[in-house]
């Protein structure tokens, strides 16, 4: 395969409309945090069936401000999984709590309220729920745990936009969910989040605490037209999205339902492929939702002799550039000690892996990575 382009693991589907909409920004003369990223708040707010959208610089500031609007810190403990991207656990520590890492069910990735009742400590304050690689987890039954022992949910739908829950948007009921439009995702703005939340008061906290904490903001003090003196009344960040992305993330918002079910549909077609694969197991919808499949990822077989990173290599001679699967991030440098026994995240992050899957596919990449993972798994001695 030398010279030959690899097949990606994800391309964003940007295209003219995104420049025209960036070109017209930059041509506006304001470019920072304003009317187009009120839009987008607004539009984006609306389409996961939430009453208010803070637009910010990422999902991980979002999750860093739900927690600080919750007041959880020093001395709190708070419940994730290990088996997500690290932001996850890091957003817990940006506000001096403790992350305890909790195991996830085998099928979706997620936690249940087992796996959290598990870990669960006199310390705990809250729970963050990651609806991981689009799988969204059980809200229902994990917020009837989070409201009979006082404790607050947070939801990271970072991957999730476009996602189902029992017949409704992921994120719809959320006090607070956080939202992210990185490349890797389905909606991209380049970077930028989003913190979605049903309730005025907390909406209207979260946009001064992006500003620094300020009492009007920048775009509202420049229309006042007169002279307006700010106040800060608290300490905040600066977490703020640029017009530049929010005009972006709205034409993306409107491809989005288009790329959904082209996702689903190239899901589907792995399905089919990759059956005649005994013991290779595949994401699927839980029975209480449906995913975006903004990651396909593949447990492999247990009679499979290899590694991931065999299959890894395997792939990229065959011209695929696959990814190794969702990590453990109580596994990782960054959080050593001792942390209770996640044997279904070990397994998981050891035996998965995420295969090629983006809007511009062609059937004939599919089945390059497809025949390819196949040819690989059936080369290995079991």
């Amino acid at each position: 395969m030398e010279g030959a382009a690899m097949i990606p693991v994800i391309r964003p589907w940007l295209g003219e409309e995104e420049a025209a909409a960036a070109a017209e920004v930059v041509r506006s003369g304001w470019v920072a945090q304003g009317p187009r990223v009120a839009e987008f708040e607004a539009a984006f707010a609306a389409s996961v069936g939430a009453a208010h959208g803070v637009a910010v610089s990422s999902c991980t500031t979002g999750l860093h401000l739900a927690l600080h609007l919750l007041g959880v810190g020093p001395g709190d403990d708070v419940v994730v999984p290990s088996f997500s991207f690290i932001a996850s656990a890091n957003a817990v520590r940006y506000v001096g709590a403790n992350p305890v890492f909790a195991d996830v069910d085998p099928l979706t990735g997620n936690l249940t309220p087992a796996t959290v009742e598990a870990v669960r400590t006199a310390n705990t304050v809250a729970v963050m729920g990651v609806h991981q690689g689009g799988v969204p987890f059980d809200v229902d039954a994990l917020a009837a745990l989070c409201a009979r022992h006082g404790l607050a949910l947070v939801e990271d739908a970072a991957c999730a936009a476009g996602s189902t829950y029992r017949g409704g948007s992921v994120g719809a009921g959320a006090y607070l969910a956080a939202w992210s439009f990185h490349p890797r995702k389905l909606l991209t703005c380049g970077e930028g989040g989003m913190i979605t939340t049903n309730d005025p008061q907390a909406a209207a906290r979260l946009r001064k605490l992006r500003e620094h904490g300020m009492s009007m903001s920048a775009a509202d003090r420049h229309a006042a037209g007169g002279v307006v003196l700010e106040t800060y009344d608290e300490v905040g960040f600066n977490f703020r999205m640029t017009d530049l992305q929010a005009a972006i993330g709205r034409i993306q918002l409107d491809k989005l339902p288009t790329v959904i079910t082209r996702r689903r549909e190239f899901a589907e077609r792995y399905h089919k492929l990759l059956a005649e694969v005994d013991g290779l197991r595949v994401v699927t919808d839980p029975d209480y939702g449906t995913t975006n499949y903004q990651s396909f990822w593949v447990v492999l077989p247990e009679d499979y002799a290899g590694t991931v990173a065999d299959v890894l290599a395997g792939l990229s001679a065959r011209g695929v550039s696959a990814r190794r699967g969702i990590m453990a991030a109580h596994l990782e440098p960054a959080y050593p000690g001792e942390h209770p026994a996640l044997p279904v995240t070990e397994h998981l992050t050891r035996r998965s892996l995420i295969l090629p899957l983006f809007h511009q596919m062609t059937e004939a990449e599919q089945d390059t990575v497809a025949g390819g993972l196949i040819e690989i798994l059936r080369e290995t001695p079991r």
